[in-house]
């Protein structure tokens, strides 16, 4: 189990140093290159994985291949207005608004997927997105905040980044009972390799040695985050490594800080607060209600 929680803190940390680069890179690199060089460089370490594993047959195989496309096609767009947000808004707000994505995925789900969600957890939903009103009210001119329209766009991106990513995890939830992990994260970035690659028309850039340093760096990172986030599942339950996604938290606001001047918001703080312990509140109850199950399953299995 330590082993699990370990890949979990590895993945955090991977994507919090790649979420770093991205806001280096900033509006000097288009975000359909930022977002290719992410997917097409993040298939190295994944296809070393897949070698490693031995694997290749069950990461090209599919029943679903118009299911990965549309999850690629999501995905892709969650990352897009992800790095769009993380150039126009400080890194603890963007955190803090991104962490929406589990409590829509929760929504979403009863939508969807017809899950049923009873009183606890949609009380823990709402007060969660209070947390999330909180932290964007100040971006988009509210509460008395002087109007930004830079920070007022990010707002809106990296809201809108969380509510794709949550719709991609319901797509995940759909395709995950025919489809293995390896090939779901293969088809993913080869696919989201090629929707970005569409976007070089329109202006990419030549970088030059540093920045592209920067472009392959993203890359690596997002692909090696991947790897230890799937392996981290593989040594512990859901239920346990979940709880430590919002350590990027604590990631976001020491580079925030130590790298771009950042200093959080007393209402980024006590939003980040309400949506994180909301969050973790959903992850406990989905534990319980997931034990539950099992006991009812092994209560009528026959012996």
């Amino acid at each position: 189990m330590l082993v699990g929680i370990g890949f979990k803190l590895l993945s955090v940390l991977a994507f919090s140093a790649m979420v770093t680069a991205v806001k280096f890179l900033g509006d000097t690199v288009p975000v359909g290159q930022i977002v290719f060089f992410r997917a097409v460089v993040g298939l190295i370490p994944i296809a070393i994985m897949i070698q490693w594993q031995h694997t290749w047959s069950s990461a090209l195989k599919t029943k679903r291949p118009f299911s990965h496309a549309g999850r690629a096609l999501i995905g892709a767009t969650a990352m897009t207005l992800w790095f769009l947000a993380l150039a126009r808004l400080p890194l603890p707000d963007a955190t803090a608004i991104s962490f929406a994505q589990p409590l829509m995925t929760t929504a979403l789900a009863v939508v969807l997927l017809g899950e049923v969600v009873r009183l606890y957890r949609w009380s823990a939903i709402l007060i969660g997105f209070v947390g999330v009103l909180i932290v964007l009210a100040p971006n988009l001119g509210l509460l008395g905040a002087v109007g930004d329209d830079t920070r007022m766009l990010g707002a809106l991106f990296a809201f809108g980044s969380a509510c794709f990513m949550a719709l991609a995890q319901v797509f995940v939830r759909q395709m995950i009972t025919t489809e293995t992990t390896t090939a779901i994260v293969f088809y993913f970035s080869a696919l989201t390799a090629v929707f970005s690659l569409a976007t070089a028309p329109f202006g990419w850039v030549l970088p030059d040695a540093g920045t592209l340093g920067l472009l392959v760096f993203v890359g690596l990172l997002g692909g090696v985050g991947q790897i230890a986030l799937t392996h981290s599942y593989r040594f512990a339950p859901a239920s346990v490594v979940a709880p430590f996604d919002y350590t990027a938290m604590i990631f976001a606001v020491l580079i925030g800080l130590w790298l771009f001047d950042e200093v959080p918001t007393p209402l980024v703080l006590v939003g980040s607060v309400l949506v994180v312990g909301a969050g973790l509140f959903v992850i406990y109850r989905e534990h319980v209600i997931g034990i539950r199950r099992e006991d009812a399953k092994s209560a009528r299995t026959p012996s």
